[in-house]
């Protein structure tokens, strides 16, 4: 065979071999790789869109740990005025406590001091009147005098 007929014919194959590649095997490799670059995109958008979104929770992770710490220091904070009101609460009722058991003390003095001056002006009335009755060589009834020792008595509670 001549080397012109073989290569037209090595042509006419080639181009009857690429048309059909073109018209039956191209659209299949387009479509593959079209698919394939479809899903390499969609992959990318969704780690874009996944790393915004990792951005913006960690922007309000972020945010939330900032209002915690605040709400933190403001709760410590009333706490510490609610502890400083309470111990002064606490130190206004023990000083009226105080005032009030000082008083009650003081009128529980006064009753007793009186009961015993009460105690002792009978003491020395009777102690009177038995001296008075050892002067005076006879006895003297109480019930009969009562007003003069009442009188006496008086006599020796103002001093």
């Amino acid at each position: 065979m001549d080397i012109a007929v073989t290569l037209v014919i090595q042509g006419l194959v080639f181009f009857a071999v690429a048309w059909g590649v073109m018209k039956f095997g191209w659209p299949h490799i387009i479509a593959a790789i079209e698919a394939r670059q479809k899903k390499i995109a969609d992959g990318l958008a969704a780690a874009n869109k996944s790393q915004k979104d990792l951005d913006e929770a960690l922007a309000r992770s972020k945010e939330i740990i900032r209002e915690a710490r605040d709400r933190a220091t403001q709760i410590v904070d009333q706490a510490g005025k609610r502890s400083n009101e309470i111990v002064e609460e606490a130190k206004g009722t023990a000083a009226s406590e105080a005032q009030r058991l000082v008083s009650q003390a003081r009128d529980e003095v006064a009753r007793e001091s009186s009961r015993a001056r009460e105690g002792l002006t009978r003491e020395v009335g009777k102690l009177a009147v038995e001296g008075a009755s050892r002067l005076l060589g006879r006895e003297i009834d109480p019930k009969t005098h009562a007003e003069l020792l009442d009188k006496l008595a008086a006599e020796i509670a103002r001093g």
